[in-house]
């Protein structure tokens, strides 16, 4: 067979870890061999090294490689995988066979070059694939089981088992008999697989810092808002030079581990599945596992204080601290009740009553214009999941929504392209008759191709669309309605043109970044 009868294939390879020294070129090898006994030629190489088999998210190399075969322009007919855990170890194995499926459809159909059935669509060859894809991701679920039971009984022994240290501590690596050896920055990780790492006392101005925050709490019953501000206001930085905030406070002042007690499974996150927060029924814990910054005493009257203020109380209970705040200040506010030392955090009645307005209309407080303000962000809110739901409805193959639970703001999957952060505009009034435009950045997607939307002078619907290659600000700031900052974006005429605009957005900033390299 000449080198001109050869059929253009592309091979993807995989491998789990970093300690796979040898896996890809193991894969590359047996691949290259299966390739000049079937008459094919290898002219495109796609790989993830040390990536994870259980989600697509993470794995660049398989995604590229959808990308270009759904798109048509792959320039070459069939795909070469060593076997079926290669192409990846999914817990439902209906997103394996989807993902082929997607390959299969556009004439590049997928080998296996190391199992010992044809990918030929036989019945067999199905029931095979079938099984073999099943026990990729049993083999996975297995694994996972070991590595816990074995993270657990190092957790028993009071050694630290990853992540972040938290403020006030650091990370010590030591022999197994616990001898210092020496202390971990953030970017560095033991590389002896002997060697275990404990928690030590950090800094000791971060250490007199989560003395001070028990102090406030605990001497002085500031609540934890207050906490918060008065350590920004001492120009006190937090991790990673970031200000103090409640949850920030509210987590030093509630892990044990500062008071040398290590803790192991607070959480779960099995098989890159939505994280879980854990009863602390099942948390592992190992008290004297190292030096404490405070003392026991004093972390028992904190929790006692924090609980006292929240879990204990009744929903009468909650509401009548809301009515002491009312009759003393005469008036409630998001910061009067985060200033208030015997009322619970906002957080609190969000959670028990679903909102402060509803608290509020418990107790009986509050006109309909006072609640101008929170209505109009729920409203804002509201409008942009009609925005987004509308986009998907009108893009039902093209577009997703992308939200991972929690916090996390539901963003724009445009199929086979990029993440679009989608950013409401409220307009008010300036002066007279002048309307001003208000965008608040979302940090974390600052540099999403973001789709603004503008609303109409009284904030009931949508006036214009615009396709920005990102957003170039971090604070909140106010725009006219012909804006210069404006012509950064594409005006979307129409919501059916999103794509396409989408698109003509990326292109133009990977081409500026293309000539600013």
């Amino acid at each position: 067979m000449t080198a001109n009868q050869l059929i253009p294939a592309a091979q993807y390879l995989r491998m789990s870890t970093e300690h796979q020294q040898y896996s890809l070129e193991n894969q590359s090898l047996a691949i290259q061999k299966y390739a000049e006994s079937q008459g094919f030629e290898v002219v495109r190489t796609y790989s993830d090294t040390a990536k994870s088999g259980l989600v697509l998210r993470r794995r660049t190399g398989l995604q590229q490689l959808l990308q270009d075969v759904v798109g048509g322009a792959s320039g070459y007919h069939a795909i070469l995988v060593y076997d079926v855990s290669r192409w990846g170890r999914f817990q439902d194995t209906d997103e394996s066979a989807h993902y082929e499926f997607l390959c299969k459809s556009s004439s590049v159909p997928v080998h296996y070059c190391a199992e010992t059935f044809a990918n030929d669509g036989s019945l067999s060859s199905l029931i095979m694939k079938a099984l073999k894809r099943t026990m990729a991701g049993e083999y996975s679920r297995e694994l996972g089981t070991k590595v816990l039971a074995g993270q657990k009984r190092l957790a028993c022994l009071g050694f630290k088992q990853g992540g972040s240290p938290g403020y006030g501590l650091r990370r010590m690596l030591v022999s197994p008999d616990r001898k210092f050896k020496q202390q971990l920055a953030a970017s560095e990780r033991k590389s002896i697989a002997t060697d275990r790492v404990i928690l030590v006392p950090g800094p000791g101005h971060e250490v007199q810092v989560v003395r001070e925050i028990f102090r406030m709490l605990v001497s002085e019953k500031w609540t934890v808002y207050a906490v918060a501000r008065e350590l920004n206001r001492r120009g006190i930085a937090y991790t990673c030079a970031s200000e103090w905030d409640y949850q920030a406070v509210y987590n030093v002042l509630t892990h044990p581990k500062y008071t040398g007690c290590h803790v192991f499974a607070r959480t779960s996150c099995k098989l890159y599945t939505r994280l879980v927060r854990l009863p602390k029924s099942e948390w592992i814990l190992k008290p004297g596992a190292f030096e404490p910054i405070i003392d026991a005493v004093t972390f028992a009257k904190a929790q006692k204080i924090l609980e006292e203020r929240t879990f204990n109380k009744t929903d009468e209970q909650l509401l009548d601290s809301l009515r002491r705040l009312l009759a003393s200040k005469r008036r409630l506010s998001l910061t009067l009740i985060q200033n208030s030392p015997d009322a619970p955090s906002p957080s609190t009645y969000r959670n028990r009553f679903g909102s402060l307005r509803r608290a509020y209309d418990l107790i009986g407080y509050g006109k309909p214009d006072q609640f101008g303000p929170i209505d109009l962000r729920r409203q804002t809110m509201a409008l942009r999941e009609q925005l987004i739901a509308q986009i998907v409805a009108t893009f039902p193959d093209g577009v997703s929504i992308l939200k991972r639970g929690g916090r996390w703001r539901s963003r724009l999957q445009i199929h086979n392209g990029p993440i679009v952060s989608v950013l409401v505009a409220r307009s008010f009034r300036a002066w007279k008759e002048t309307v001003r435009w208000q965008i608040d950045p979302v940090r974390r997607e600052c540099k999403f191709i973001t789709l603004l939307a503008r609303l109409d002078a009284r904030n009931r619907s949508f006036v214009d669309f615009h396709v920005f290659p990102g957003i170039d600000r971090q604070k909140r700031y106010r725009i006219r309605l012909s804006d210069p900052w404006m012509k950064r974006g594409k005006q979307l005429p129409e919501l059916s043109r999103l794509c396409e605009v989408v698109a003509l957005v990326q292109r133009g900033r990977k081409s500026k970044r293309r000539r600013s390299h």
